[in-house]
């Protein structure tokens, strides 16, 4: 007696967007195996209702996800089966992003261009300074070169600079050696990342640079290269230059500053600056539980907030145990900078709080 609930395996492959032999590897493979099967013609039989499961195996197996993983994600729970897909998306994009470096890595062999020797330099030293400025970049497809560094080399000494557009931050090196060579270029941030743990353990590196490669030559490590960006960086010398004058600087300890934003849960915090200390606040807290720092202040009272996301990893990548904060203004940029050691400057932009969030200066809260 005929079943008219089945459809053959003709049938169901066009209606799956799987072909007859796919269903058949599957069906040997276990993943995906057919309601009957004619123990005379061996003709295969599937149901309605196995169409989800034979279509959700198609497009897994187009995101290229091996067969194993994908039984897993067959058999597994919602929750469990997205943190598959999810690790499994993961491990391509950076399949495919160290795919990418190493094709940059080969074509640079390939076209053996001419190099230039831009600097020496202590391969710790380099190593934080990257990291250090790293933190003002972000991943914009539409303006790559904010994700990039901005390296600068001339009269003995090396400036990277990176910006997000609310961030800036950049630091200035002294050279090992004497070269005088001139040269500026935007470095791509990911090919910068990828040397750091390399970097950190060479005495001394070298960079070099082609007209479309830049190289980090690391004796007994291997030699690193990182792509250019073709776009062209923020003028961020003008900007600096055009400043407004400081009208308050702070000079506070950086653990005890990080305490206090620690403290803080919130996107948006709020410095308010008096003539003794600063009392960080939040946008969802009333004023009474502002956290009170001791600071050496000089010039007027000021409030100023910021975003979390844009003030902290500024005062966390400065260096020393003290930090200066130079405030122009609630809407101008704020500069932050170690206080003995001056040659790592960040640059935040203040925020606006929202509308009814808490602007009421501490010292008001009982009038």
């Amino acid at each position: 007696m005929t079943d008219f609930g089945l459809m053959s395996i003709g049938s169901f492959a066009r209606r799956s967007g799987l072909t007859a032999s796919a269903l058949r590897f599957y069906a040997d493979a276990g993943l995906l195996l057919p309601t009957e099967v004619d123990p005379v013609s061996g003709y295969r039989f599937y149901r309605e209702g196995q169409l989800e499961r034979a279509v959700l195996l198609r497009q897994l197996r187009e995101i290229g996800m091996p067969l194993a993983t994908a039984k897993s994600v067959l058999s597994a729970g919602r929750d469990d089966a997205v943190r598959l897909v999810d690790e499994h998306v993961d491990a391509v994009v950076s399949g495919a992003e160290a795919a990418r470096q190493q094709a940059a890595v080969i074509k640079a062999v390939l076209a053996t261009e001419p190099t230039v020797v831009i600097v020496a330099l202590s391969g710790p030293v380099l190593a934080a300074a990257i990291e250090q400025v790293l933190t003002a970049t972000i991943d914009e497809p539409d303006i790559a070169v904010l994700g990039g560094v901005r390296f600068e080399a001339d009269s003995g000494a090396v400036t990277v600079t990176a910006t997000d557009r609310y961030r800036l931050s950049t630091r200035t090196l002294v050279t090992a050696d004497s070269t005088a060579v001139t040269w500026a270029a935007t470095v791509n941030g990911d090919d910068l990342r990828s040397c750091l743990a390399d970097l950190r353990r060479t005495p001394l590196a070298r960079i070099e640079a082609t007209e479309h490669g830049f190289w980090i030559r690391l004796p007994d490590r291997g030699d690193r290269h990182c792509r250019l960006l073709p776009e062209p960086f923020p003028d961020y010398r003008s900007m600096l230059d055009a400043l407004p004058a400081v009208t308050t600087r702070v000079e506070a300890s950086k653990a005890m500053l990080l305490r206090a934003l620690e403290e803080r849960p919130a996107d948006l915090i709020s410095m308010h600056v008096t003539e003794a200390a600063v009392t960080v606040l939040d946008n969802r807290s009333g004023p009474d539980t502002g956290v009170h720092l001791t600071a050496r202040v000089s010039g007027t009272s000021i409030e100023v907030w910021f975003e979390m996301t844009t003030l902290y990893p500024a005062i966390s990548t400065a260096i020393g145990a003290d930090v200066l904060l130079d405030l122009r203004g609630p809407a101008q940029p704020a500069t932050i900078r170690s206080a003995d050691h001056g040659d790592l400057i960040t640059l935040v932009m203040p925020t606006k709080p929202q509308a009814g969030e808490n602007t009421t200066k501490p010292e008001e809260k009982d009038k």
